[in-house]
């Protein structure tokens, strides 16, 4: 495959990811923390602010494709 298009299909991926994860932490969110004290909504959205890296660290590995020799 060529580096142009799995660059363009891997910022389709990540644009995709980023939408769809952001409104599934807010859902989690609002369904989970109405009560909760400011510090757990803080410590919620640290993590699930991080967490999204890790699925994009693969689509940017795979976007960059083999090392060459």
């Amino acid at each position: 495959m060529p580096l142009r298009l799995r660059k363009f299909i891997g910022m389709i991926l990540l644009v995709t990811l980023v939408i769809i994860y952001a409104f599934l932490a807010m859902i989690i969110a609002v369904r989970t923390l109405g009560d909760a004290p400011a510090w757990v909504h803080f410590l919620y959205f640290l993590f699930s602010g991080m967490i999204w890296v890790l699925p994009a660290m693969g689509i940017i590995k795979w976007m960059a494709g083999p090392r060459p020799q």
